[in-house]
C-alpha cells in the first residue's frame, strides 16, 4: 500500500508538471502560429495591392487590352456595368468574384484584390498556395516540437521525482525494520540539508520520543509490579503462617495485615488510575476554588494527627479548577512534608500578579539540587531519608506535577527557610 502511494505521488507530480508544460506550449504554439498567419496574410495583401496599383496605372495608360499581354498574373478588367472587358491568359478559367478575399480558383487558393480604374474596375488574383504550404509546414513542426518537449519534460520530471523520492523509500524501509524491541535504531539523515533530511531528523526525534516512552512504560510496569508484589507477598506469608501454624497467629492479626496491605494496594491502584486519567488529558471540572480554605483544611488535619504546622502564611486566594484534584495536590504535598520533616511544617498561600502561589515547607534534610527534578518521576524515592519504610508509594509527587500541569500551573522545589525543602506550586488565579 505504501509503495502504491509512493508511485501514485510520483505519477501525480509528473502528470501535473507535464500538463502545465503542455498547456503552456500549446497556447504558445497557437499564439505563434496565429501571429505568423496574420503576418503572412498581411504581407500577401500588401504585395497584391501594390501589384494591383501598378496594373491599374498601366491599364489607365494603355487601355484594357494591356492585361492580355500578362502571362503570370490572374487579371480581369470590368466595365462600369460589371462585365468583363479584358482578361489575362491566366484568367481564362473563369470569372473572378467582384469582391476582395480568399477564394479557390482553378483548385488553387487565391487572394483577390480590387483596384478602381478611370472607367471600371481591375480584379487581381494572387496565389497564396505557397503561403498556406509554409503555414502548414510550420504547424506540423510546432506540433512535433510541442509533443517532443512535453515528452521530454515528462521523462525528466519522472526521473527527477523518482530520484528525489528515493531517500524517502530508504527512510520508509528503515522505519519498517524498526520494531518495538529495536527502538534504539535511527534513520540515516541525508547530507542534502533539504526537506528529506528534515523528514529524517523528524523521524529520529519521533523515535527518540517513542524509545523514551517505551523505556518509561517498561520501567513503570516493572515498578508497579514490584510495588504490588510487596503487599501481596506480605498477605501470602501471613496466610501461609496462619495455615501452617494456627497457634502462632490469630484471625485478628491476619485480618489486620490483610486490611493494611489491602489498603496500601488500593491506594497504589487509585494513584495509578489517577495518573492514567491525567495522562489522557481529560476534560476537568472548572469551578471557583478557594485554595486558602483547602490549605487551612489540611493544616487542621495535620494538627489533628499531632504534627506541628504553621498556617500563618495562608492568605485569601481563589483559583479556577477541579476542587477534588486541587485537594489531592495539597494533601500529597502536606503528607510528603510531614513524612520528611523533623519537627515543623509550614503551608502558605498568596496571590500575586494573576497567579496563586502555594508553598509547603519542611525542616527535614532537604533535596539536593540535582535530584529536585527526578523526585517528580513515578516510583522515585531518594536514597537518603526517603526509603519505602518511611511511607508512600513514590507516586505522590508525580501526581502533584500531573495535577499542576493539568490545571495550567507548574511545580518546583527550592530551599526552605526551615532548612529543609520547599515545594512551590503556581496556579492561574480565578478572574
Amino acid at each position: 500500500m505504501a509503495e502504491k502511494r509512493r508511485r501514485s505521488l510520483r505519477t501525480r507530480i509528473t502528470a501535473a508538471a507535464t500538463l502545465v508544460v503542455a498547456v503552456a506550449l500549446v497556447f504558445g504554439a497557437l499564439a505563434f502560429w496565429g501571429i505568423l498567419s496574420v503576418s503572412v496574410r498581411d504581407a500577401a495583401v500588401r504585395a497584391a495591392e501594390t501589384r494591383a496599383e501598378q496594373l491599374a496605372t498601366r491599364v489607365d495608360a494603355e487601355g484594357p487590352a494591356a492585361v492580355a499581354e500578362l502571362d503570370d498574373d490572374v487579371v480581369q478588367v470590368l466595365d462600369d456595368t460589371g462585365a468583363v472587358v479584358a482578361r489575362s491568359d491566366e484568367a481564362e478559367s473563369g470569372d473572378l468574384p467582384n469582391t476582395e478575399g480568399l477564394i479557390t480558383y482553378d483548385d488553387e487558393p487565391m487572394l483577390v484584390v480590387r483596384e478602381d480604374l478611370d472607367d471600371g474596375t481591375l480584379l487581381l488574383g494572387v496565389s497564396v498556395e505557397d503561403d498556406q504550404s509554409t503555414l502548414a509546414t510550420v504547424a506540423g513542426l510546432l506540433a512535433v516540437a510541442v509533443a517532443g518537449v512535453v515528452a521530454l519534460v515528462a521523462a525528466i520530471t519522472w526521473w527527477v521525482v523518482g530520484r528525489a523520492l528515493r531517500p524517502v523509500a530508504h527512510i520508509r524501509a528503515e522505519v519498517d525494520d524498526i520494531t518495538a524491541d529495536r527502538l534504539d535504531r535511527r534513520v540515516a539523515v541525508p547530507r542534502s540539508g533539504d526537506e528529506i533530511a528534515a523528514l529524517a531528523g523528524t523521524m529520529n526525534r519521533m523515535l527518540d520520543r517513542l524509545d523514551a516512552a517505551a523505556t518509561a512504560q517498561r520501567r513503570f510496569v516493572s515498578d508497579a509490579s514490584h510495588e504490588l508484589r510487596s503487599p501481596l507477598a506480605t498477605i501470602r506469608q501471613h496466610a501461609e503462617l496462619a495455615q501452617l501454624h494456627p497457634e502462632a497467629t490469630s484471625v485478628g492479626d491476619l485480618a489486620e495485615v490483610v486490611h493494611d496491605e489491602g489498603l496500601r494496594m488500593q491506594e497504589l491502584v487509585d494513584a495509578l488510575l489517577l495518573l492514567t486519567r491525567l495522562d489522557e488529558q481529560p476534560m476537568l471540572r472548572r469551578e471557583s476554588v478557594d485554595l486558602d480554605d483547602v490549605a487551612l483544611a489540611e493544616v487542621a488535619r495535620l494538627r489533628a494527627g499531632g504534627a506541628v504546622v504553621d498556617g500563618s502564611g495562608i492568605h485569601a486566594a481563589r483559583v479556577q479548577g477541579d476542587p477534588r484534584l486541587l485537594g489531592q495536590l495539597v494533601r500529597n504535598l502536606a503528607d510528603n512534608a510531614v513524612r520528611h520533616a523533623r519537627e515543623a511544617v509550614a503551608i502558605g498561600v498568596v496571590e500575586r500578579e494573576g497567579r496563586v502561589l502555594l508553598t509547603v515547607d519542611d525542616d527535614g534534610d532537604g533535596i539536593p539540587p540535582g535530584e529536585r527534578e527526578r523526585v517528580f518521576e513515578r516510583f522515585v524515592r531518594l536514597d537518603e531519608g526517603r526509603a519505602r519504610d518511611a511511607g508512600g508509594s513514590g507516586l505522590g509527587l508525580a501526581i502533584v506535577r500531573a495535577i499542576a500541569e493539568a490545571e495550567g500551573g507548574a511545580v518546583w522545589i527550592e530551599d526552605s527557610p526551615l532548612s529543609g525543602a520547599r515545594f512551590s506550586v503556581a496556579l492561574p488565579a480565578a478572574s
